[in-house]
């Protein structure tokens, strides 16, 4: 323990005697777990942020859609050659689906809005049946949703999301005021309750209408839809999917033999397929700071190297009195491991603070950084002085004494 205590009081008095070097190597290792413990704070707060959007959907719901996630050209021109699904599909669901609690249909269409002078672009515009809003997880903010009413006279009375009341109406009552989808007028009845997180940003950029208004005005042969449907609990929601399956094999005449010409999808299915199309971006982005880490570790080992040279006579030195070849190895490697270790803190700390304070208010999620990016940080710049530091420690060790003695 007292040669322990000795090799870390060296090691320490000798990074203490080259300040402004020390100092500059631990600089690179304090960016490096920075940006570690940042991204992967980010990343991590992304997912649970997309997580909490897509659970919007309702654990009780899925959808039946003509697409769902085509990876492939091929598989989306094979797709386009199914039959549309139609409203008229409904109440064939709602008999012969006993464990089904509401099932509508959505349409979408994308357009520009207008209210006075002030115009948005590119807004997706969504014919939704009124029960849509018992199936789905979002608040109504002011007024009201769509009804039944509105959807039987085909009237043209909007719901927004918060993103275009935000737009167009903050500090004002949005309700009953006149917005334009293109060049037709609508009467706004309802506010969506805001989404949080960045990644639910875009789900608030809305305006929904009756589906029957929207497919007056926006006219396609056969008028397709995608079926949102509820299963009375989320533990029958396989069974519920099951049972849809069959009425639509039957109602669509499909033969045994023959795959489903139609997708059903979940919330977990698209949180699945985002994950996937992410995952290369987020190992990119977890990956970039470790290059910053590794460059970290290479300016230790050279100035290891240096230090070894300038102190090859202090080694001699050392030798000569009876020091070990262990322990010049340990003195040295010591000195890397405690530089590794100062910045691997600071970093940390740094790391904390950036993704406490200005990560969280400027992407407006959850990025608090975790356990895995604490421990990934600090484990990853101890790795790296370990490693980086045994060249230099082993050359140390393997001197000669007579010949270090003897150095000029």
């Amino acid at each position: 323990m007292r040669v322990f205590l000795a090799l870390v009081s060296e090691a320490a008095a000798a990074i203490w005697a080259n300040r402004l070097r020390s100092f500059l190597t631990i600089l690179g290792i304090v960016v490096g777990v920075t940006s570690v413990i940042a991204i992967v704070s980010t990343v991590e707060g992304l997912q649970g942020d997309m997580e909490q959007s897509f659970a919007t959907m309702g654990q009780n719901t899925f959808m039946v859609t003509r697409f769902g996630f085509g990876m492939s050209w091929s598989e989306y021109l094979e797709r386009r050659t199914r039959k549309k699904l139609h409203r008229d599909l409904i109440p064939i669901i709602e008999q012969g689906c006993p464990d089904c609690a509401e099932v509508g249909a959505e349409s979408y269409d994308y357009n520009h809005l207008k209210y006075g002078s002030q115009r948005m672009t590119w807004i997706e515009i969504r014919g939704e049946t009124p029960n849509i809003l018992e199936m789905r997880d979002f608040d109504v903010l002011l007024g009201r949703y769509l009804s039944w009413e509105d959807e039987t006279r085909r009237l043209q009375v909007a719901f927004i999301g918060h993103r275009v009341y935000e737009k167009f109406f903050e500090g004002e009552d949005p309700l009953g005021k006149v917005i334009k989808i293109g060049d037709r007028e609508f009467t706004v009845i309802g506010v969506a309750e805001k989404n949080d997180g960045v990644m639910v940003d875009g789900l608030d950029n809305f305006v929904a209408i009756p589906l029957a208004t929207h497919h007056k005005i926006y006219p396609d042969p056969g008028d397709p839809v995608n079926l949102v449907i509820s299963a009375k609990s989320a533990a029958l929601r396989e069974r519920a999917m099951d049972e849809v399956r069959v009425v639509l094999r039957s109602a669509r005449h499909l033969p045994y033999e023959e795959d489903d010409d139609f997708t059903m999808v979940t919330p977990d299915a698209i949180l699945s397929f985002i994950n996937d199309l992410t995952r290369a971006y987020r190992v990119l982005m977890i990956s970039l700071p470790l290059l910053s880490i590794v460059v970290g570790g290479i300016v230790i080992m050279n100035i290891m190297m240096i230090s070894v040279t300038e102190r090859t006579r202090e080694i001699g030195i050392r030798k000569s009195i009876g020091a070990r070849a262990n322990h010049i190895l340990m003195q040295f490697l010591y000195e890397s491991i405690i530089l590794s270790l100062v910045g691997g803190a600071l970093g940390i700390i740094c790391g904390v603070w950036v993704g406490d304070l200005i990560l969280r208010s400027w992407l407006e999620i959850q990025v608090t950084p975790t356990t895995m990016a604490i421990v990934l940080g600090f484990g990853i710049s101890t790795a790296v002085g370990l490693f980086f530091g045994i060249y230099p420690a082993m050359k140390a060790a393997r001197l000669d004494p007579i010949e270090a003695l003897g150095y000029e």
